[in-house]
This record gives structure tokens, C-alpha cells and sequence, in this order.
């Protein structure tokens, strides 16, 4: 890799390295170390192949590393399991705020590993339906559909919560 290469690496990794790891932490479904490893996973596997991917769209490649690793870990675990979260790099919100996004997380969990990545990119990341289709290697129909299933099921059980404490 020439110095130039590095270079950019190195001002793609200070840009993006957060906002890659909030969304592992967020299309995970796991603790934050395992979070931290799809995060590293994936860049290094940009890095491996940074000359290549570098002028394209390198944060849509690593995302994708992302999504896909969690789809994969999540299709090998038989045994779905209560894990703890900790909140993403930038809380500096009111608490009513921060309660709020730990329900919607909490349902966000509860999603299936592809619903949630549609959810999490669709939403969170701010993809379009059709850059999501392209991460995530489907239909754009399948997208629309899993966006608006994922949303009607967090929906329904955030309004079973509140009609539950009123």
C-alpha cells in the first residue's frame, strides 16, 4: 500500500470508526465487545483491501462486512440471549430521551437478525431502500417489506408497554 493509500486509510478511520461501531453495536444484538469485534473485523478487512475499494464507497463496504457478519453469527446461535447494552458513544441526551431510545433498542433486539439490520440501516443509518438492498444483497421489495413489518412489530409492543403502565 503507498503512502497515499495510508493516508486516506487513516482519515477514513478517524471519520467513520465510530459511526461503524454504533451500527454493530446496534445490528448486533450483542454485548458491546462482540460489537467491537465485527467493527475491527471489518476494517480490517477494508484495510486488506483499501487500494481496490478506496475511491469507491468504502463505508458502504465496511457496513456491509458489519450487517453480514451479524447476520451469519446470528444464524449459528440456536439460543437467543438477554444481553445487557451499553449505550453508543454519543449520549449527551435528556433522560426521558435516553429511556425512549432504550425501548426502542430493546424492541429492536427483539426483531429477527435480517429485520433488524433492514430496521437499524433504514433508520438509523439513514440508508435509502435502495443502498439497503445493495448491503444487504436483496430485493428492494424484501427491504420495504421488512422496514414496514419490523416497524409494525416494535409498534405493537411499545404500545402493549405503555397501555400496560397507564
Amino acid at each position: 500500500m503507498t503512502e497515499e493509500d495510508e493516508a486516506a486509510f487513516d482519515e477514513f478511520l478517524a471519520a467513520r470508526s465510530t459511526a461503524l461501531l454504533r451500527t454493530a453495536i446496534l445490528v448486533c444484538g450483542a454485548s458491546v465487545h462482540d460489537a467491537e469485534d465485527l467493527a475491527q473485523g471489518a476494517l480490517e478487512k477494508v484495510y486488506r483491501h483499501w487500494p481496490r475499494i478506496r475511491h469507491d464507497n468504502p463505508e458502504s463496504y465496511a457496513r456491509r462486512i458489519v450487517v453480514n457478519a451479524a447476520i451469519s453469527r446470528a444464524r449459528r446461535r440456536k439460543v437467543i440471549q438477554e444481553i445487557s447494552f451499553a449505550r453508543p458513544p454519543e449520549t449527551a441526551a435528556p433522560q426521558s430521551d435516553l429511556d425512549l431510545r432504550d425501548a426502542l433498542v430493546g424492541e429492536l433486539w427483539r426483531l429477527p437478525a435480517r429485520m433488524r439490520a433492514v430496521v437499524v440501516l433504514r433508520y438509523w443509518e439513514d440508508c435509502s431502500e435502495a443502498e439497503t438492498a445493495a448491503l444487504l444483497g436483496c430485493s428492494l421489495g424484501t427491504v420495504k417489506s421488512q422496514a414496514a413489518r419490523g416497524l409494525a412489530r416494535m409498534r405493537a409492543h411499545i404500545g402493549e408497554l405503555k397501555g400496560a403502565l397507564v
